[in-house]
């Protein structure tokens, strides 16, 4: 009946540490995977907004105007908010000449979407993407 009762008790403790362990490891491994989704997220906006922001820049440079561009950023780019991004210039279309530099900065927030993100690091992340070229 001891030998018995002696094995009863031993699995019990197994399966207690068992239980602990998970309650250690179970939070830092939904934490590295709330990391891991939004970090993918923020880089392929930003990877995004780059290749957008070099198109973007030709086209300023090949004579668009402001209206133009900013339209086929919008258009271009397959972001989920786009009237969030924002299209800066380094010199109007007015005032651009044959010879010059023009830089088309390019900006977006990615919202974090998991809450633990949102609430050690804040609400979103700005991206900045920046361009020049010569103007033809």
């Amino acid at each position: 009946m001891s030998l018995i009762q002696g094995r009863m008790d031993n699995m019990r403790k197994k399966k207690g540490q068992a239980l602990v362990e998970i309650a250690i490891a179970l939070p830092l491994l939904v934490f590295f995977l709330c990391g891991v989704i939004d970090f993918g997220r923020i880089l392929y906006a930003s990877e995004t907004l780059n290749l957008v922001n070099q198109e973007a820049v030709r086209y300023a440079g090949l004579g668009r105007t402001d209206t133009e561009v900013t339209q086929y950023v919008k258009d271009k780019c397959p972001l989920v908010d786009k009237n969030t991004i924002g299209v800066a210039f380094s010199s109007p279309y007015a005032s651009r000449k044959s010879g010059e530099y023009v830089t088309v900065t390019l900006t977006y927030e990615v919202k974090y979407i998991t809450p633990i993100m949102k609430a050690i690091i804040g609400n979103t992340f700005t991206i900045n993407a920046k361009s020049t070229i010569r103007v033809e």
